[in-house]
């Protein structure tokens, strides 16, 4: 019944704006619109431009759905107009597009700027370090953001937080653990920079000599990429494993992650045995078999890893690397046995 009138409901939120918008397109081309142009294409501006977004915020604004969604639509009837209407009598189109979308956009922007920094501020005063920064800002940019768009916005913010702003040394504290000092990653990934760094300027050196522009794209994506492993490697130290409130919280830094209901367990072993890797037997790392494991964790029914840009996947038995491998073992089977 709920789901019906769900669905009822998004129907009328989005069919109504749709529905505007396909009567005006219907309108430009009809033989009507042909006999006044001049006056259509002011009404057919304005309706596209500001009725649709008007009524579609209208209709949201009292729901769960984000209020930056009304961007869409701005650009959308931007679209159909340049396209259904004569250049001759896009004379508010332009000013729209030069004076009002701008001002809409920025707002937008200032919006979403405002409320991450209102997530970082409370990850700062908060000096136990409960809050994880890449959860609240997951759980803020949920709030403001089309959901489709929540995980690749989260990680860009995410690597360059991780890479550039945070450089205080992550406490580990008694329910934490960390996986990075002796697996051998940070090493690896260190190396994959440097090589990146250095064929990044050679390849630029023997690119400029056929297309300037070339060369400087591909090296903007280097860097890119350079400043992404960087923001990797940095947040594996600054988001450690943790045991609370009977839960197992997985982290490989912001590339991997997944909470484990501890009843769900159904064993935990001290292993460094190879593992067929499938749809039921995952790694914790993002990098699969590159990087060793020494526990294995099993569980009673099947879980949910989520992955870089909220990529999912389901297993059953974790594969993972502890740094304080024995001490995690025994803080499991002792929160198992507290709960029988």
């Amino acid at each position: 019944m709920n789901k019906t009138l769900g669905l009822h409901k998004n129907l009328l939120i989005f069919g109504i704006p749709i529905l505007i918008i396909g009567m005006m397109v219907i309108l430009a081309k009809s033989s009507f619109f042909t006999a006044n142009p001049n006056t259509l294409s002011i009404g057919i501006t304005f309706d596209l431009l500001l009725t649709v977004p008007i009524i579609y915020f209208m209709l949201i604004r009292k729901t769960s759905i984000p209020k930056t969604t009304i961007l869409p639509f701005f650009v959308i009837g931007m679209i159909i107009c340049s396209i259904i209407l004569p250049i001759q009598n896009q004379y508010y189109l332009d000013l729209f597009k030069t004076w009002i979308f701008p001002i809409v956009e920025l707002s937008i922007v200032s919006f979403i700027i405002y409320n991450v920094t209102k997530a970082i501020k409370l990850y700062r005063l908060n000096k136990d370090e409960k809050v994880d920064f890449f959860t609240t800002l997951k759980n803020t940019c949920y709030e403001i953001l089309p959901k489709s768009v929540v995980m690749p916005v989260v990680t860009e913010i995410a690597v360059f937080y991780y890479g550039f702003i945070y450089w205080k040394k992550r406490k580990i504290n008694e329910n934490e653990f960390s996986y990075h000092k002796d697996s051998g990653t940070i090493s690896l990934l260190i190396a994959i920079i440097f090589i990146v760094a250095i064929e990044t300027f050679v390849l630029h050196i023997l690119l400029q000599k056929w297309n300037i522009t070339v060369a400087w794209i591909l090296t903007f994506l280097s860097i890119y990429s350079g400043i992404q492993l960087l923001g990797f490697l940095k947040s594996m130290s600054k988001r450690p494993i943790s045991i609370k409130d009977d839960k197992l919280y997985l982290r490989y830094g912001i590339m991997n992650e997944t909470t484990i209901d501890l009843k769900s367990i159904e064993s935990i072993e001290i292993s460094s045995k190879d593992l067929e890797l499938n749809t039921e037997t995952r790694k914790l790392s993002f990098l699969g078999e590159l990087e060793s494991h020494n526990v294995v964790i099993r569980l009673k029914e099947e879980n949910t890893l989520i992955g870089l840009y909220g990529i999912k996947r389901k297993y059953k038995n974790l594969a993972l690397h502890i740094d304080n491998k024995n001490e995690f073992k025994n803080r499991i089977n002792n929160a198992l046995h507290q709960g029988l």
